[in-house]
């Protein structure tokens, strides 16, 4: 009798047509051919702004880029055919299922700027290959401690835009005449962008001592800051890949502990047998020795 369906959200059964199509989107055959059709793709896309690219190979440009498109849309497919429900637990499968998406949107009429969207599907290449999984993970794992240092930043910018206002708007009004304009040129400053000649050389030919400001200003935001934004990313890299060592040693442990196990277990079992062999060679003992005393008798 056959079993029972499992549950749309279950693992599917590996011997089950979708357990056989599961393993086929995860193996890393599929893979790698999805890697290739990613990257070919993002070549053709480039091409495609080329009007020398277009005059020359146009019609294979577009083709394949329609090509590429249904062999997405049919990884997606099976993806959900595989897994259902459970297909939308993974981030990585919805960040595939909405730039797959976006890529099917119409590209004529009012929704044709979206065409210009197909670029994203190069985004897949961050959900297929691992080591740039692991990067964004770690990016998104920093995002708390660099919502912080961003605190501290915009306090930095506040308190520095009010004084340059103060100190600067009366000569320089372009640059620092309000509080909107002050933190922009900041920012500028801060991006090291012209900073010098651009910005402070000719404010210091009015306040010769302006570079009491706008020193400090660069040393705090340009290199204090930006050193604590990559400590930040780094100690979140290394914390996980610390945890991705902790849960491959686990997995090491639990194979060791289920192979000790197994090893009592069939040891236990022997045991058992020849404890049963023992006492059968002694009820046999016993048997040839009764044996031998009616016969003396």
């Amino acid at each position: 009798m056959a079993s029972a369906a499992p549950a749309p959200d279950h693992v599917p059964d590996p011997a089950s047509l979708r357990g056989r199509i599961a393993a086929l989107v995860e193996a890393p055959f599929f893979q790698h051919f999805i890697t290739a059709v990613i990257l070919v793709n993002a070549v053709t896309l480039g091409l495609e702004t080329s009007s020398t690219a277009m005059a020359a190979a146009g019609p294979f440009l577009l083709a394949f880029d329609g090509i590429a498109l249904a062999i997405f849309v049919v990884e997606i497919g099976l993806k959900l055919f595989a897994f259902r429900l459970r297909f939308f637990r993974d981030g990585w499968n919805i960040f595939d299922f909405v730039i797959v998406g976006v890529a099917l949107v119409p590209s004529a009429g009012p929704l044709s700027v979206l065409r210009a969207l197909r670029i994203l599907r190069v985004l897949r290449l961050l959900s297929v290959v691992p080591s740039l999984r692991k990067v964004v993970a770690a990016l998104f794992g920093a995002l708390p401690g660099m919502g912080s240092i961003i605190a501290v930043l915009l306090l930095v910018f506040y308190v520095g835009a009010v004084l340059s206002t103060k100190l600067f708007g009366g000569s320089f009004p372009d640059w620092f005449g309000t509080i909107g304009g002050s933190m922009y040129s900041l920012f500028q400053i801060m991006t090291l962008e012209s900073w010098s000649m651009g910005i402070v050389r000719p404010v210091m030919e009015v306040y010769p001592y302006a570079w009491i400001f706008f020193v400090p200003f660069i040393i705090l935001t340009s290199f204090m800051v930006l050193n604590l934004f990559i400590a930040i990313i780094v100690n979140s890299m290394q914390a996980l890949h610390e945890e991705e060592q902790t849960r491959a040693q686990n997995e090491r442990d639990t194979r060791a502990r289920e192979e000790r196990a197994e090893i009592e277990r069939r040891a236990h079992a022997e045991r058992v047998a020849t404890a049963e062999d023992v006492r059968a060679m002694r009820v046999e003992l016993a048997e040839v020795k009764r044996l031998l005393e009616e016969k003396r008798l």
